[in-house]
Formats: C-alpha cells, sequence, structure tokens
C-alpha cells in the first residue's frame, strides 16, 4: 500500500496557473502569474507563461506547460510560413484558429487551455480563448487556470467597455494579485503584455509590489524575520 508522500508523487498532478486576457479602447492586454507547479511542488517560480506568436499577437498558456508550449511552438511556425507567403502578419483571427485546430484535432490528448491576443489593422485589438476540447471564443475579456475560479465575480464587478490602456493593466494587476492571493497553485510575480497600434509593451510586478488583500501577510525573507517583528506582550492573570 503506498503511503501519503508516495501517493502525492504518484497521483495525478494539478497544473495550476491564472491568465487573463482584456480589451481596452485601443489594444489588449494579457496578464498571468509565473507559479508552474507540478502536484504539491512548485517546479518553477519564476516561469514566462505568455508566449509571442508574431510580432503582434501573443499566446497565454495554463494547464500542461509542455501541451502548451507545443501547441505554440506549431502555431509559431505555421504563422511564420503563412506571413512569408502572404507578404504581412498574420490576423489575431487566423491565429486564433490555428490553435483551435490544433486543440480541438488532438482534444483527447491534450489537457491546456489558452488565451490568444493581439492587434492587427483589420480589427484592432482582440482576445479570443480557446478552453479545454478546442473551442473558439471571442470575447471581450476572459480568464482562465485554477485561479479563475476566484476571479469571475471581480471581473463582473471591476471590467468595463472603453477603458483606457492604465485603467487595463491596472485590472489584470490587481486580478492576477487576487488569484495569487487566493489559489494555491497560482504565484511568483506578475507578467503582463500590452499590445496596440505602437506595438508591443511588457511589464513586470515583482511580488513585493503587488497589492496586499485581506488577511494576507507581507513578504518576509524568512521565518526569523515574522518571529523578530513581533513581540508578544506577556501574559498578566
Amino acid at each position: 500500500m503506498e503511503s501519503h508522500e508516495e501517493s502525492e508523487i504518484n497521483g495525478p498532478h494539478s497544473m495550476g496557473t491564472t491568465i487573463i486576457g482584456v480589451t481596452y479602447n485601443g489594444g489588449v492586454v494579457l496578464g498571468a502569474d509565473s507559479r508552474t507547479s507540478t502536484g504539491i511542488y512548485v517546479a518553477n517560480r519564476a516561469s514566462d507563461k505568455i508566449t509571442q506568436l508574431t510580432d503582434n499577437v501573443y499566446l497565454c498558456r495554463s494547464g500542461s506547460a509542455a501541451d502548451s508550449q507545443t501547441v505554440s511552438d506549431y502555431v509559431r511556425y505555421f504563422l511564420h510560413q503563412h506571413t512569408i507567403q502572404l507578404g504581412q502578419p498574420a490576423t489575431v483571427k487566423v491565429a486564433a484558429n490555428l490553435v483551435r485546430l490544433l486543440s480541438y484535432s488532438n482534444k483527447n490528448m491534450l489537457q491546456t487551455g489558452m488565451i490568444i491576443g493581439g492587434w492587427d489593422k483589420y480589427e484592432g485589438g482582440k482576445i479570443y480563448g480557446v478552453p479545454l476540447g478546442g473551442t473558439l471564443l471571442e470575447l471581450p475579456f476572459t480568464i482562465g487556470g485554477s485561479g479563475s475560479t476566484y476571479l469571475y465575480g471581480f471581473f463582473d464587478q471591476a471590467w468595463k467597455e472603453g477603458m483606457t490602456q492604465e485603467e487595463a493593466e491596472q485590472l489584470v494587476m490587481k486580478a492576477v494579485s487576487l488569484a495569487i492571493a487566493r489559489d494555491g497553485a497560482s504565484g511568483g510575480v506578475v507578467r503582463t503584455v500590452t499590445i496596440n497600434s505602437e506595438g508591443v509593451t511588457r511589464k513586470y510586478y515583482p511580488e513585493d509590489k503587488l497589492p496586499r488583500w485581506h488577511e494576507e501577510l507581507e513578504p518576509q525573507n524568512s521565518l526569523l524575520d515574522i518571529l523578530s517583528s513581533s513581540s508578544p506582550e506577556p501574559m498578566v492573570s
């Protein structure tokens, strides 16, 4: 009979994350945490889950890292060939349909959900979601990964049409930090990618710069820092 430790190692591994895509008045903002987990273990605490497909289209990855990286590699290759043949950059819709085609054709083998976001001269900023199973959804905003379960109510209240770039970036950063606070499988730093007619801007928010949420402790260097900072008063009978 397996021990508790062996069952944790040999059992099915949860692959948690938080990914977000938001449209705003002029472009899109993609965001993600940086924790890659393998069951109870953190395999990488500073991974980059926002992958470039073309100069104007990026992909947020969730679920199995191997599956999502393989899909993004294939799509990047096909889009490169597409760009050479047409002599112009691929649209966001073309990139999203390629992701959908690969995901749906291999839906029995893949464990990954993805968000495609970008800007093109024909339709402007667009966000597409491709969840497990390969369905393609065009949405004004979408969230994915294990941390998304904590964010639906937050987005219902906070998202609005016609946001500015600054408002959209702050919304994505706050949402990912909230998921990190509540979801044990999400963590690390917050990365965002803003795509519009002027190009692409990447931003990085370290953990000590993220907003603190209810009952969240400030980051400490070690347990000794926590113990030394608290000096309880002696009990008096």
